[in-house]
């Protein structure tokens, strides 16, 4: 529901606080910064209670008035956003996210960040039962063959592509590591329309992983969460189950992270 149609739908009983932040909200998303006539209508407020709320919210650098008359935020926000920006973590939010859920005690689960056309390994919570692999932190892969990978990358404009890779293709690490760029587009075509990646023995034979990417508080992929099992576990039921409750959790940790 957007912040006018809060507003319209409880009427005089909103609270001030309330509709402050539906003014900001309103005015952060124009596209050009309105006035307070034209405030006050799209937000369904009498000219006279949106004249106390912005005289305050202008009193508090919340807002300010340009000599035209119209508005725009203020700096005062800004603190807000840098201390929450400065204090958030994303390692820190994963251990919390795998900390305070079960649902992924089978799985081993890591998170990466891109860097160039290689991911970075910065968070791992191994499974009950340990797969006979070890994801170290700070070990690098070929973005390519990896689940979180692949995610993060079909995230990405598809012109990004070629600029990553121009100085070739990384060598396979197994007979089925995707072998080039035209086979990896297709990847990330199917990718975008399942919502989740995988890699299917593509860095470990035997080894199965699922990604999803992490977005920030401008809901910029930022980092991707992969959840790995053995590929004798991987049945198409097991597939579509773990796939939709790993981009749940990403969805969650995106959430942590302010975004949307």
């Amino acid at each position: 529901m957007q912040a006018h149609d809060q507003i319209r739908s409880a009427g005089a009983h909103v609270p001030a606080l309330r509709r402050a932040v539906a003014i900001l909200d309103h005015i952060s998303a124009s596209s050009d910064a309105p006035t307070l006539s034209r405030l006050a209508r799209a937000l369904g407020l009498p000219k006279s209670t949106a004249h106390g709320l912005v005289q305050a919210m202008e009193e508090l650098g919340l807002l300010v008035r340009a000599a035209d008359g119209s508005l725009r935020t203020g700096p005062h926000p800004m603190r807000w956003a840098g201390d929450f920006l400065a204090r958030t973590d994303l390692v820190s939010v994963f251990r919390h996210a795998i900390a305070e859920s079960r649902r992924f005690e089978r799985f081993t689960v890591t998170m990466t960040v891109l860097d160039g056309s290689e991911v970075v390994y910065i968070a791992c919570s191994d499974a009950s039962r340990p797969l006979d692999v070890t994801f170290r932190i700070g070990m690098r892969l070929p973005a390519p063959f990896t689940a979180t990978g692949k995610a993060l990358l079909a995230a990405r404009p598809e012109g990004d592509l070629d600029g990553l890779f121009a100085q070739g293709f990384p060598a396979p690490l197994t007979r089925y590591s995707v072998a080039s760029l035209g086979a990896l587009r297709r990847e990330l075509v199917e990718t975008r329309e399942r919502g989740f990646s995988i890699d299917d023995g593509q860095i470990r034979e035997g080894l199965f992983c699922l990604g999803a990417t992490v977005g920030d508080h401008t809901g910029h992929a930022v980092a991707a969460l992969a959840l790995s099992l053995t590929r004798s576990e991987a049945t198409p039921e097991v597939i579509a189950t773990v796939g939709r409750s790993l981009v749940e959790a990403a969805a969650d940790l995106s959430r942590r992270l302010g975004g949307g």
